[in-house]
């Protein structure tokens, strides 16, 4: 039952906002998302204690009936995406701007839904339906800011996404004529048989090809630093952390237990080189902390592809911790990102200072947060990138691994650049803004205790994620 309640909790969440304003939709929405993490947790416990869970739709016999499938790595993805939202949701009580935006909060619900069930569908076209309700949720947020420059963003992300889409809709059509069959599991053993395997092989290259449009790869990655910072700083959070993060596990899932895409690890791998230094070089070049950041989203998909691209257990190992690592940073990036223009008035690091002592516990919030983004040891993003390094270097990939650690070393300068600008650079008078509230800063404080834990003790996690190589999807 929490297999099935994690998914319908924000369904239901986002559908009946649409009836509420006010205090009572805030209350409703964070009420909600803290029935999410529970209901998450329990089904954390669940696949701990019990192995996989599943849930077929209407009781249709597989592989013709929907079915919901969750086991250690997807049981995470989905604790990961509750911790998000609550987190998000406490910050959105005291933003009181979205007040009078009502219209966020039913979209906000939409994308932690879809992201949910993305996380645990398990079939080609339930996947299919998920990730573009997703999509256009998040659509729907940006064109809600109703500026010139969010429906030029909204513009942007729509025309690229739609290429996505477009793509895995016919990959989607020509391996369910190639097999008749969508089920992963069905699919699995299609792609094992001499008839159907090598077809099937060549039609999952289009579905790769759309999955690496939508996790933002390069060449295709200029929409992402162009719309994200459009957002307010929650929703970027919740955008910015799970989006391409949720895309990415996709590709994962089917690359290691669905299909056989052997024939493009060596692309996927020099594609996430090219999507490292990309975007860790434009986060280098700009000044907005958003646009940092966003670019920062690229240069780490990068990582996550070249873990993909590895193909070996050891790399999905470092893939999926990197993974869990990464959307709790990168939405306390965000959040902190929201603080500081809530005390300066900017975003622009040229017109921010002082910040160190006018917030010292953001400051070391935001130094926890850059360092592990970095990869500095013993923060949690220092384990995710030795683990898919030293696979790499291990495979004899040295370029790949030169350029994973040259993109750490770039990654240090830009959050440097923030830490000098606005946070040590003395003030000339002081700050104005108001003050956070406590329960703002108690939700910072819980990420960043999460992502400490994940540092100081990975071991847990790691052993976690090495059990889960040996398991399939579904239940036929």
């Amino acid at each position: 039952m929490s297999l099935l309640m994690t998914f319908l909790l924000p369904l239901m969440a986002s559908l009946l906002s649409t009836f509420m304003r006010g205090r009572l939709l805030v209350g409703f929405n964070l009420v909600a998302s803290f029935m999410l993490l529970v209901s998450a947790g329990q089904l954390l416990i669940n696949v701990a204690q019990t192995g996989s869970q599943s849930f077929r739709f209407g009781n249709w016999p597989l592989p013709y009936g929907i079915e919901f499938y969750a086991d250690g790595l997807s049981a995470i993805l989905v604790m990961s995406i509750a911790i998000v939202a609550v987190v998000v949701m406490v910050f959105l009580v005291y933003w009181q701007s979205f007040l009078e935006k009502p219209a966020y909060f039913p979209l906000m619900q939409g994308v932690v839904a879809a992201a949910v069930a993305v996380s645990l569908a398990a079939d080609l076209f339930n996947l299919y339906v998920w990730f573009e309700l997703m999509l256009m949720a998040v659509l729907g947020i940006l064109v809600t800011g109703s500026k010139r420059w969010h429906t030029e963003a909204a513009l942007k992300y729509f025309v690229v996404s739609m290429l996505g889409t477009l793509l895995m809709l016919a990959a989607i059509g020509m391996i369910h004529g190639i097999t008749g069959q969508l089920n992963f599991t069905a699919l699995r053993e299609a792609a094992q048989r001499p008839e159907t395997g090598g077809a099937l092989s060549l039609y999952s290259g289009v579905l790769v090809l759309a999955l690496l449009v939508k996790i933002g790869a390069f060449p295709l990655f200029a929409w992402l630093p162009a719309a994200y910072h459009t957002l307010p700083a929650p929703l970027l959070a919740l955008v910015g952390g799970l989006l391409t993060k949720v895309s990415v596990y996709v590709l994962l899932r089917l690359s290691g237990q669905v299909l056989d895409i052997s024939l493009y690890h060596q692309a996927i791998g020099w594609l996430a080189v090219i999507t490292m230094l990309s975007g860790v070089l434009g986060a280098d070049y700009h000044r907005d902390l958003r646009r940092i950041l966003a670019f920062h989203i690229v240069s780490q998909v990068g990582f996550l592809l070249l873990g993909v691209a590895l193909a070996s257990p050891a790399g999905a190992t470092g893939t999926a911790f990197f993974l869990f690592h990464n959307i709790l940073v990168k939405a306390n990036l965000f959040l902190i990102a929201g603080l500081i223009w809530l005390t300066t008035g900017h975003y622009d690091l040229r017109r921010t200072c002082g910040l160190f002592p006018a917030r010292p516990l953001l400051a070391v919030i935001f130094l926890l947060s850059a360092r592990s983004l970095v990869g500095v040891p013993p923060t949690s993003g220092f384990w995710g990138k030795l683990l898919i390094i030293k696979e790499t270097f291990h495979q004899q990939h040295y370029v790949w691994g030169g350029a994973a650690l040259l993109t750490g070393l770039l990654t240090l300068y830009s959050m440097s650049k923030i830490w000098l600008e606005a946070f040590w650079k003395p003030c000339p008078k002081p700050h104005a803004g108001a003050a956070v509230p406590i329960p703002v800063y108690g939700a910072l404080i819980f990420l960043s205790l999460l992502i400490l834990f994940m540092g100081l003790a990975p071991e847990p996690l790691i052993a976690f994620l090495q059990a889960q190589q040996g398991n399939h999807w579904g239940a036929g």
